[in-house]
């Protein structure tokens, strides 16, 4: 392929997220309402779906428990997406392995909380990738994965996709 065909490729590819959901975030909806709000997982995806549609995204959700597994998808994806959109849950405090596989992978990257976790327990303030990410949003429930997905698009660039650096 000629880089006039790479170019062309690049500018004719959807741009597309991979939205990674942490630990008990499967619980949404269920788990401490009153912090984390009613809406499922099930219907953030669907909202995310939906709005990635509208903004030309193809947009890939994944939830796990399981911090290996996260690394595994992000991991999976390196090359294949513009931006990644993660709410790291637990795994916000302690892990060095999400923060490697975020900087591995030479995307942009927005992380998202669903609560303002500065109005919480001291512990939760700290954040592994706080430094990396292009930005952070959080306190707004599920509105803030929206948020984040348009954020997204910017960043993969104008409509047909943007060549990843």
């Amino acid at each position: 392929m000629t880089s006039e065909e790479q170019r062309t490729d690049a500018a004719s590819r959807t741009p597309a997220v991979l939205v990674v959901h942490g630990p008990n975030l499967n619980l949404l909806g269920e788990r401490e309402p009153e912090v984390y709000g009613r809406t499922t997982l099930r219907d953030i995806d669907a909202a995310l779906a939906a709005l990635g549609r509208e903004l030309g995204l193809a947009v890939e959700t994944f939830q796990s428990n399981s911090e290996g597994a996260i690394v595994d998808r992000i991991q999976a994806a390196r090359g294949r997406i513009d931006a990644l959109i993660i709410n790291p849950a637990a795994y916000t405090h302690t892990s060095v392995a999400i923060r490697d596989v975020i900087l591995a992978i030479g995307a942009p990257c927005i992380e998202v909380h669903l609560s303002n976790v500065y109005k919480r327990e001291p512990m939760r303030h700290h954040s592994t990738i706080a430094d990396i990410v292009v930005g952070r949003i959080m306190g707004f429930g599920a509105d803030g994965y929206l948020i984040a997905l348009r954020a997204a698009r910017n960043l993969a660039g104008a409509a047909g996709g943007a060549e990843r650096k």
